[in-house]
């Protein structure tokens, strides 16, 4: 179902009296469900159905979609009220977002939409040469898939779409969990993917997420930057082989990836020989916390080791546990690190903030008996870039020290 064709059909929803809609007009892109009028109208409203919203005088603030039931009810979706959801209204976004990737990379392998921040709430597209996955993880865009499929081939040239249903995000936007192929045919292999001099291996319809972290992306390249000739490298939570890879590439002479997924491993293990670095590569499957805890008592050295967990806070109600979570990898991690050498901890959590993340790590590296230095602090790439009003699209952070 899409959108009614004429304006003067869509449904009106309004912010409740003393709400502040100075916020709205000045870009923030989400309406909570405490700061709207919420009546039966409203309420029998489908998910992601598009409206106006008006500010208690009635006054038109923009386009929205309302999902009734989710904490964050309406999302903004245009200035002009009288915007049309059809395919050259999304072929405008897409255009916009993929000028920008195409400035930043030589090659098609980019996150190419980012969500709010790329004017697209909830929708998040990887692209992986003539594969794009498509993540509609808002009600809105489930309902406007057709056009959104028809614009992203028209603007980028795809041979094939995958829509990717694993999102936690679409549950709460009461969505189904199904994963299929909206254009072309999904490969039949993984695909190989080039950064920083390394190549990986995505699984883009049975790995995690869209097949491949791209946000990543400058963290490897600077930690590529920490190995010396010969180093020894510990890459834990590696997923495909991330960290490690990119360090090899960079002259390691040895890296370890840690990782609980068997399958991601094997894909990283092919990463290394497809690059002629197998003899220099090792995984070891299990616990994350029980492979650092037995590395540490068979008294293991390397001279960088990189964490890079899942979220571990992916909620306010579950910061404090993240917090701690965070604390022991670092405690964990430190020993690990040969004097002189380098422990970097990573956090995609977004309800852990920056400062809140690096109070952990420095204090679970301290509570490990060792001194550092913080010497870089890395974020996503750009092509993740970060919605100006909204500190959730920010949540990568990346956290180097010289231990």
């Amino acid at each position: 179902m899409t959108a009614p064709s004429f304006p003067s059909e869509r449904p009106r929803v309004r912010l409740k009296p003393k709400t502040n809609a100075r916020r709205l007009r000045h870009g923030f892109p989400w309406v909570y469900s405490n700061e709207m009028v919420t009546d039966r109208r409203t309420r029998n409203l489908d998910p992601g159905t598009i409206a106006v919203l008006e500010d208690e005088g009635r006054t038109p603030l923009g386009l929205v979609a309302v999902t009734p039931s989710s904490k964050i009810i309406c999302r903004m979706l245009d200035r002009d009220v009288d915007a049309r959801l059809d395919v050259d209204w999304f072929a405008a976004r897409l255009s916009r977002a993929l000028e920008m990737r195409e400035q930043m990379f030589g090659a098609p392998y980019y996150r190419l939409v980012h969500a709010e921040a790329d004017g697209l709430p909830g929708v998040v597209i990887d692209r992986f040469g003539e594969t794009c996955v498509l993540q509609p993880n808002a009600a809105w865009a489930d309902r406007n898939l057709e056009a959104l499929v028809v614009a992203l081939r028209q603007v980028t040239g795809v041979s094939n779409v995958l829509k990717n249903a694993s999102g936690r995000a679409r549950g709460l936007e009461g969505l189904d969990n199904v994963n299929e192929v909206l254009a072309g045919a999904a490969p039949e292999k993984p695909v190989q993917v080039p950064m920083n001099g390394a190549t990986y291996l995505a699984d883009l319809t049975g790995g995690q997420k869209t097949g491949l972290f791209f946000d990543q992306r400058p963290n490897h390249a600077f930690a590529a930057r920490l190995v010396k000739p010969g180093a020894r490298v510990l890459d834990v939570f590696s997923h495909v082989g991330g960290f490690g890879l990119a360090m090899l590439a960079a002259d390691a002479g040895f890296a370890l990836a840690v990782d609980g997924s068997a399958p991601a491993l094997a894909l990283a293990a092919q990463g290394a020989a497809l690059a002629g670095m197998a003899d220099r590569f090792d995984t070891r499957q299990g616990d994350a916390f029980d492979v650092l805890t037995a590395l540490d008592q068979e008294g293991a050295q390397f001279d960088v080791v990189i964490c890079d967990p899942p979220a571990f806070a992916p909620s306010k109600q579950a910061l404090e546990a993240g917090i701690r979570a965070y604390e022991r990898v670092a405690r964990l991690a430190a020993p690990l690190v040969a004097p002189g050498g380098y422990l970097g901890l990573c956090s995609c959590s977004h309800a852990a903030d920056l400062s809140r993340f690096r109070d952990a790590c420095t204090r679970g590296i301290g509570r490990a008996g060792r001194s550092s230095q913080l010497i870089h602090t890395g974020f996503a790439g750009p092509d993740h870039p970060q919605h100006v009003m909204l500190a959730e699209s920010g949540y990568l952070k990346a956290l180097f020290y010289r231990l």
